[in-house]
């Protein structure tokens, strides 16, 4: 453990953080491919189904959410924990969240229950091949998301503890078990029957539970920093911790698949070929900013290690090359969107149609994805300080009031070819609110600091 406080504390920032985000970044990378797989062999069954497919993908981020806030939460508190040298409550704010992620699991299968039915007969707009392709495809994933939710608590424990290689590990054993399984099961083999957008879902629930398995027996073996043990009684104090900052995290992601719920509805007054292109682009998204992502996710640990150390010289630093880092990733795969965007939509099957909406909206959101870096930085900045209501208040107004706002009014004005620059303003808007933020948590959290 110590070994680990002095490295977090005490090495080179540009290296710690490039050090602690590639390792991340490969993880995500993987983890970004299976969903982009699913995409690629799902669109070979047919449009109907790669539709269903992005209708479905708000619900997914609602589910993400709820896992990414325990995560998040988690990482916050435990590496402040870790920062005040003060073991006993880094295994409370373990077993914590472990409870908090079955919590989670179980309000997703009480929303299958409910919801999954009626949320489909409401977005395919009266396509019931697209209806029953949805169905099929989303009650699978969530009532089998429990691997989901462990996974996403295990994984985070070995990035909080700077074994970033370890997480590649049991992200990688989750998403080659989908890789191989998707055509399998979704085409049929090896005695097993087609099962469309179900056999997707089940390759991607399997590989999840997998993931989990791989992620406890890694901590168990080789995280001793942090002690597993789970048990029902836990302090509300550190329940309390790690929802002040996962909540209002929980919170924006979920809100932001109102975004997506909306922006499908809007599409889908054009053509259910907009929806299924919006659906790709969100796969693009995923690996576009897979960088970006990746160092993100390790500037968190970074940050709120010194920030319990109370060394706010290393925090300047970590933000500054936070940022630079972030702008170098994505400057490859913006150039790669913006002058491939036909060739990328080849992998999903794409018609004359669906090139003719597709390369436009791939174009505009390429630019969108590259002027996000500052909100997003900014954004992890505030999770890292324990300010996650900052973190909140960014994230409703770059994705989900500027883009509502902007993708109704354009849509009226400019029709589906202004629609796509919504995304690109709503970036750009954002960015004088975010330094605003983040000058109130300098004077407030930073400067104080010896």
């Amino acid at each position: 453990m110590e070994q680990k406080e002095n490295r977090m504390g005490t090495q080179p920032v540009p290296r710690l953080l490039l050090g602690t985000a590639v390792p991340l970044m490969l993880s995500l990378l993987v983890n970004s491919l299976y969903n982009v797989v699913d995409s690629i062999f799902v669109s070979r069954v047919n449009e109907a189904a790669l539709t269903a497919l992005s209708l479905a993908a708000p619900v997914q981020t609602i589910m993400s959410a709820l896992g990414c806030g325990v995560a998040v939460g988690l990482n916050a508190a435990i590496s402040k924990a870790m920062g005040e040298h003060n073991r006993e409550k880094v295994r409370e704010t373990a077993s914590a969240a472990m409870l908090l992620s079955i919590g989670a699991y179980l309000l997703i299968a009480l929303a299958c229950v409910l919801g999954v039915r009626p949320y489909f007969a409401w977005q395919a707009a009266g396509q019931p091949e697209i209806a029953a392709y949805g169905v099929d495809y989303l009650q699978v994933c969530m009532l089998f998301s429990f691997g989901q939710m462990a996974q996403w608590v295990f994984d985070r424990f070995l990035i909080a503890t700077g074994r970033p290689m370890l997480f590649l590990v049991t992200l990688s054993t989750a998403s080659v078990t989908n890789l191989i399984l998707d055509p399998i099961l979704i085409f049929g083999g090896f005695g097993l029957p087609a099962m469309g957008t179900a056999g997707a879902a089940y390759a991607t629930v399997i590989g999840q539970c997998l993931g989990a398995a791989a992620g406890v027996i890694v901590n168990l073996r080789m995280n001793p920093e942090i002690p597993i043990r789970f048990t029902l009684r836990v302090r509300w104090v550190h329940i309390a911790e790690i929802l002040r900052v996962g909540v209002p995290t929980a919170l924006m992601q979920g809100v932001v698949s109102v975004t997506g719920v909306f922006v499908n509805t809007v599409l889908q007054g054009f053509s259910s070929t907009a929806v299924a292109v919006y659906g790709v682009c969100a796969r693009m998204q995923s690996i576009a900013l897979i960088g970006m992502h990746g160092v993100n996710n390790g500037l968190i640990p970074v940050v709120a290690y010194n920030y319990g150390a109370a060394r706010r010289g290393r925090i300047y630093e970590s933000i500054r090359w936070a940022l630079l880092y972030s702008a170098l990733f994505v400057a490859v795969p913006f150039a790669v969107l913006e002058l491939l965007p036909g060739w990328i939509l080849g992998f999903f099957d794409a018609s004359a149609s669906m090139l003719a909406v597709g390369v436009p909206a791939v174009r505009w959101l390429a630019l969108s994805y590259a002027v996000s870096v500052p909100g997003l930085v900014l954004g992890t900045v505030f999770q890292a300080l324990g300010l996650g209501m900052y973190s909140m208040y960014l994230m409703l107004l770059r994705q989900v009031a500027l883009p509502l706002l902007l993708v109704g009014v354009l849509s009226e004005i400019g029709g589906l070819a202004l629609l796509w620059t919504a995304f690109v303003l709503a970036e750009l808007l954002a960015v004088p609110f975010a330094l605003y933020l983040y000058r109130r948590a300098d004077r407030r959290i930073l400067a104080p600091l010896a």
